[in-house]
C-alpha cells in the first residue's frame, strides 16, 4: 500500500470589518476542517466552535477502514450538538455553520464532507480545481443557467445559503472519497478568502509559495489587502511521500 503523509498549516484572521471571528478551524495529523458560523450576536462563533469540537474527536479515534462513514458520522454528531445547545439556550436557535472537512486515511485517500459555502480546492499537476460546490442561491442559479459565474461572484446576495449545519439536528453534507497523490496540494477556506480573491490569485499563491505556513499567511494578507470584509480562515496541506 502506498504511504504518504500530509504537511499542513492553518491560519485565521478576523479581517478588517468584523469585530469578532466566528470561523473555527482544526488542522491535525488526520483531520483538516473549517467551519464558518452564522447567526448574529456571537452565536455563529458558538456554532462553528461546537461543530469543530465534534469533528476533532476523529483525530483521537482509531483510524477507520471507512473514512467517509467516519466523517459523515462526525458531521451528524456536530448537528446533534448544535441541536442540544439550542435546546439548552433558545437564544441559539437561529445559529448555524458551514463545514468543509477532509479526513486523511493515513495512506492515500481523503474523505471529503461539505455543507455551506466554505470551499476546498485541489492543486494537481499545476491546475487548480474547486472540489466543493457552494450551497448558495446564486450557485443554484448558475447551475440552472439563469446566472453567469461572473454575475454570481458580484451578486449582493451571493452569501445566501441554501444548506448549512443548523439546530434542526439534521445533517445533509456532500460526501466523496478522493485519491491523493504525492505533489497534490489542498486549500480549505472560508468565504472571507474567496469573496475577495479570484481563482487566478489563489492559483498563483499556491504554485509559487512552497511552504504551507507561508502560503497561509500570504493568502490571509491578500484578503485583508482586498478589504477583509469577513473573517478569513484557510488551511494549506501538501501530500508528501513517506521515505522508506
Amino acid at each position: 500500500m502506498t504511504h504518504n503523509r500530509i504537511r499542513y498549516a492553518a491560519g485565521s484572521d478576523v479581517g478588517r470589518s468584523r469585530t469578532k471571528n466566528e470561523d473555527s478551524v482544526h488542522a491535525g495529523r488526520y483531520l483538516l476542517a473549517i467551519a464558518d458560523g452564522m447567526g448574529g450576536h456571537g452565536h455563529g462563533e458558538v456554532a462553528s466552535a461546537a461543530a469543530i469540537s465534534a469533528l476533532s474527536a476523529l483525530e483521537d479515534a482509531p483510524l477507520s477502514a471507512d473514512p467517509l462513514a467516519a466523517l459523515e458520522g462526525a458531521v451528524r454528531d456536530a448537528a446533534r450538538r448544535l441541536s442540544e445547545l439550542a435546546e439548552q439556550d433558545p437564544a441559539l436557535e437561529r445559529m448555524g455553520t458551514t463545514i468543509t472537512a477532509l479526513l486523511w486515511d493515513g495512506h492515500s485517500r481523503f474523505a471529503l464532507a461539505h455543507v455551506g459555502d466554505s470551499r476546498a480546492y485541489m492543486l494537481r499537476d499545476g491546475a487548480l480545481y474547486q472540489i466543493t460546490r457552494d450551497h448558495t442561491l446564486v450557485q443554484s442559479l448558475v447551475d440552472d443557467g439563469r446566472m453567469s459565474p461572473d454575475q454570481a461572484a458580484r451578486h449582493p446576495n451571493r452569501s445566501l445559503l441554501l444548506r448549512a449545519l443548523e439546530t434542526s439536528g439534521l445533517a445533509d453534507p456532500d460526501l466523496s472519497l478522493r485519491d491523493a497523490y504525492p505533489g497534490d496540494r489542498y486549500l480549505l477556506c472560508s468565504d472571507g478568502l474567496t469573496a475577495v480573491l479570484e481563482p487566478e490569485t489563489l492559483h498563483h499563491a499556491l504554485t509559487t509559495i512552497a511552504d504551507p505556513e507561508e502560503a497561509v499567511r500570504h493568502l490571509i494578507a491578500l484578503a485583508n489587502e482586498g478589504g477583509g470584509p469577513d473573517n478569513i480562515t484557510c488551511i494549506v496541506a501538501d501530500v508528501e511521500p513517506v521515505s522508506p
